[in-house]
């Protein structure tokens, strides 16, 4: 456990950690402080905090599963102690890190008797698993235990629909919240118009990011929803077609990706825009039309990007400068 003395600074607004600890490889805690905040500040960003800690940040968690020996969920397969209902709930609380976009394939094949745990999940590099010694399954006898996974990587919850049932897969419900608990609370000081707060905020999340990188993920996630209130083209709500019509650079994108790709070998699909330090605007734009690596971006013609909802010339000719910038 980390603890720091509690120190309120007079000047400017700042954030800090003052206890940190990890009870368990799936429960890690932290506690933050930001201060000092006029009166009305503190609850202001405490409720809005706290909603996006809940549900604002993505997680990863196993979907669906797939069994050729499985006849229905609430079956019992003969070797195999607990009955498969009780396999998918053990499968739904597996802890998965990622920086997954979308859905991968992972796999289970242990041959009994013995314990299955998520060190058995075959997953793909880009899946971590937090705690290798969760139960899955107890093998009674010499058998084989093959099981087909989904993995996804989303936000927020999804509970399974009865008509979701696929090729014979049995859809888990899919809690991908990595924050277990978000509290805020507030200590006032001084007198009169002079008064101030303190806002503290504790985390709890299941181990597959820190609290401080929930904190960093929730607030980055909070501004990306108000962008689009600092542009006036959204000021207007009743702009007409033509208006979106922006006449294209004089520059064609391709040829000069063309030159870039000349220039260096990269590998594409392994670069995220993410690293390309783009304007907040910029990348909150790309990734919800799902562009997520450059590879995606080069995917795109200069014309498949003017499409994209709010996004102008520039924004085009300011992704060029970035790349041929870093490459």
């Amino acid at each position: 456990m980390v603890r720091e003395k509690v120190t309120v600074s007079t000047r400017t607004l700042q954030w800090k950690c003052v206890e940190s600890r990890t009870d368990s490889k799936r429960l890690y805690y932290g506690r933050f402080i930001l201060s000092p905040l006029m009166k009305g500040q503190a609850d202001t960003i405490g409720i809005a905090m706290r909603r996006a800690l809940l549900g604002e940040i993505e997680g990863t968690c196993i979907t669906r599963a797939k069994s050729e020996k499985i006849p229905h969920e609430y079956s019992t397969i003969v070797g195999i102690q607990e009955s498969v209902h009780e396999i998918l709930m053990n499968l739904k609380e597996i802890v998965l890190r990622s920086n997954l976009y979308g859905t991968c394939n992972a796999s289970i094949y242990v041959k009994g008797p013995g314990y299955v745990t998520a060190q058995d999940i075959i997953s793909p590099p880009s899946v971590e698993i937090v705690d290798n010694t969760q139960h899955i399954a107890s093998l009674t006898e010499p058998i084989d235990l093959c099981i087909g996974l989904q993995i996804e990587r989303n936000r927020g919850y999804r509970i399974k629909s009865p008509n979701n049932f696929q090729d014979g897969s049995y859809p888990i419900d899919a809690v991908f919240m990595p924050v277990r608990n978000a509290n805020h609370s507030i200590h006032s000081y001084g007198n009169g118009n002079e008064k101030q707060e303190i806002l503290f905020l504790e985390i709890w999340t299941n181990g597959s990011l820190t609290p401080q990188e929930a904190l960093h993920e929730a607030s980055r996630n909070l501004i990306d929803l108000f962008i689009p209130f600092f542009h006036r083209e959204e000021e207007n709500l009743h702009l007409d077609d033509n208006q979106h019509k922006v006449p294209l650079p004089l520059f064609t994108f391709h040829d000069k990706l063309a030159k870039l790709r000349k220039k260096k070998k990269i590998a594409l699909k392994y670069i995220f825009i993410d690293q390309l330090e783009l304007p907040p605007r910029i990348y909150n734009c790309l990734k919800r039309s799902n562009i997520y690596t450059l590879l995606d971006l080069l995917n795109n013609t200069q014309e498949d990007l003017m499409k994209i909802e709010h996004f102008r010339t520039e924004d085009v000719k300011q992704i060029l400068g970035i790349l041929e910038k870093h490459f």
